[in-house]
């Protein structure tokens, strides 16, 4: 046993010293400055803590033991604000290549934009709880408001959005998308941390939903599973970052399941209706229905007997498919 073990530690000696020497390469996979890089686990952790500042009744801390809302909350809020601070210092120094810069002024910025951050958790909340109503008002299996807030996925990515977004308007580099794919990971909801969403944003379902950097959102907008805003093409790669890709969709808009709505010069006017699994590349002038015609139904029964049943005519009731 002795002599087998020592084989394979020769092994692992010898597999250690292939990898580290093919760390030595130069590719951008072989970077090793652990020290520089953000904390993942740290970012989703901050992500709880800020879910329990939001829901102040509905999401607690049980490491905090203490006894006044007062308190619980300065506690969790200092919590974030050190790791806030530590991680936005290890971006700024990593994302834009200063890893010469004076430490103590990249930290000042760090805190700087952290207590901005902070500062909008009012706002942030504000728009929540719009969310919060859009999604009760708009979804008759919802018991109430409670359910909502603890088991609705499609409020989980929101509010994760609504935090990074604001970290994105305030320039903060990768924390904001960390945090996105976060909820992306966990709720099947792709937001880019750069979209513009408005106020009473609903997604019902919500598996498969895509929400581009450059698209833009208005008030009082419902989204169903499967639906795409995104972009044309993206085949220019970096050349196109900055430009506007995703599409515009006005207020009192509803989409439904499958749709894709695509390229950055598409409006989608408001109080449109967009039916499930079209595909749409130019603008819909407001109040507009859109659906697809002339579907096909093909039904085999065995190897012999098929019924086709063609020109299928959406009614109103096939708008509501969900």
């Amino acid at each position: 046993m002795a002599d087998r073990n020592k084989g394979i530690d020769e092994r692992l000696g010898e597999l250690a010293e292939q990898i580290l020497s093919d760390y030595s390469k130069g590719r951008d996979i072989d970077r090793y400055d652990g020290f520089m890089q953000p904390d993942k686990d740290v970012i989703i952790r901050m992500i709880g803590q800020l879910q329990n500042v939001i829901f102040p009744g509905f999401f607690k801390n049980r490491t905090y033991k203490v006894y006044t809302v007062r308190n619980n909350i300065t506690m969790q809020l200092e919590d974030v604000l050190y790791n806030l601070i530590r991680q936005i210092s290890i971006v700024l120094r990593y994302a834009y290549g200063c890893k010469a810069i004076d430490e103590c002024n990249t930290e000042k910025c760090a805190e700087k934009i952290a207590l901005s951050f902070l500062d909008k958790i009012p706002h942030i909340r504000e728009y929540i709880e719009t969310d919060v109503a859009a999604a009760y008002d708009g979804d008759p299996a919802a018991f109430n408001k409670d359910e909502i807030i603890y088991s609705y996925p499609g409020l989980y990515a929101i509010m994760v959005y609504r935090l990074a977004h604001e970290l994105f308007l305030l320039k903060v580099p990768l924390i904001p998308r960390i945090m996105t794919e976060h909820a992306h990971s966990v709720t099947g909801i792709d937001i880019h941390p750069g979209a513009t969403i408005g106020k009473y944003f609903f997604i019902d379902h919500g598996t498969g939903i895509v929400v581009g950097e450059t698209t833009q959102i208005g008030d009082n907008v419902k989204i169903y599973q499967g639906v795409t805003l995104g972009a044309l093409s993206t085949r220019g790669g970096q050349t196109l970052h900055g430009k506007k890709r995703h599409p515009t969709i006005e207020d009192n808009v509803t989409i439904y399941s499958g749709a894709s709505v695509l390229g950055g010069e598409t409006v989608i006017g408001h109080d449109a209706v967009i039916g499930g699994n079209v595909f749409i590349t130019s603008s819909i002038r407001p109040g507009a229905r859109v659906s697809i015609k002339n579907q096909e139904l093909t039904v085999k029964y065995g190897k012999t007997h098929t019924i086709e049943v063609t020109g299928i005519e959406p009614d109103d009731s096939w708008f509501y498919v969900i």
